[in-house]
């Protein structure tokens, strides 16, 4: 396990710095943020993704179902003087807004959709576009799942956090190896949840068009933009070559950026 899931400030001031240096940009030829824009953030943990648009005078609020990640969020915002409205409950039961006033000029989804098993992921879909406003957009961010670490399996202890690719291993013997490696119990049942959900790039399109989305813009990137917090390391863009043959591209697509508005 690296230090920073451990230092959640750490994360969380990472988190920021790389909403502050790339999802703002990669937002700004769509949205201009003022003190009139609200923004939600889905699975917001910590709030640090959060923290450059209320910096910017919006409006912000954090959903979360990890009450110790929403009271951290409450602390960071606090301690740096920002206000935002946190709140822990299952986005998927949320009452949805029933005024315009009430919804969302943008949605942000980063880091999440990959945490949602099969069953629940078109149920979870359908139920953003209720709240966002008529010209909203959301933004989702997510690892592919054949990437060498798409099963999540840096959040371990043991030798298995700095080992690419077994997630993919059949459950059976996926499981062993973390119970080898001495994993917690808990943190076995999370990454066997995230391999249930298996989050590819061409699901999650298809999940887009089936519950009436549309795609904005696509970015696939080789070296995801968060790397540079995590690693020092430059994000790269996937070549658009490798980033067109389906399926393949999994394997490279260390983050997939989207930018979708709702078919009206």
């Amino acid at each position: 396990m690296q230090r920073r899931h451990q230092d959640r400030q750490q994360y969380f001031n990472e988190l920021a710095n790389t909403s502050r240096t790339y999802y703002i940009d990669y937002l700004k030829p769509y949205l201009t943020l003022t003190p009139q824009t609200r923004v939600l953030e889905i699975g917001c943990g910590e709030g640090g993704n959060l923290l450059p648009f209320a910096e910017a005078g919006c409006r912000v609020k954090g959903i979360d179902l990890n009450d110790l990640r929403i009271e951290q969020a409450q602390q960071f915002f606090a301690a740096a003087g920002l206000q935002g409205l946190f709140v822990n409950e299952n986005f998927i039961t949320a009452d949805k807004p029933t005024t315009e006033d009430e919804r969302f000029d943008l949605i942000l989804i980063h880091d999440v959709v990959e945490h949602i098993e099969q069953p629940y992921k078109q149920d979870f879909f359908s139920h953003i576009s209720p709240f966002l406003k008529c010209d909203g957009i959301i933004f989702i961010g997510f690892p592919a799942w054949q990437m060498p670490f798409g099963g999540h399996q840096q959040i371990c202890h043991g030798f298995v956090s700095k080992i690419p690719f077994i997630h993919l291993l059949p459950t059976p013997l996926y499981t062993s190896l973390l119970k080898l490696s001495g994993e917690r119990e808990r943190d076995i049942q999370e990454l066997l949840s995230i391999k249930r959900s298996a989050m590819t790039i061409e699901h999650f399109e298809q999940l887009c068009r089936t519950t009436g989305y549309t795609l904005i813009k696509k970015t696939l990137w080789f070296i995801n933009p968060h790397y540079e917090q995590k690693f020092n390391l430059k994000p790269r863009r996937l070549p658009k070559l490798l980033g067109q043959i389906l399926w393949f591209r999994n394997f490279y697509t260390t983050s997939a950026f989207y930018l979708l508005k709702v078919k009206r």
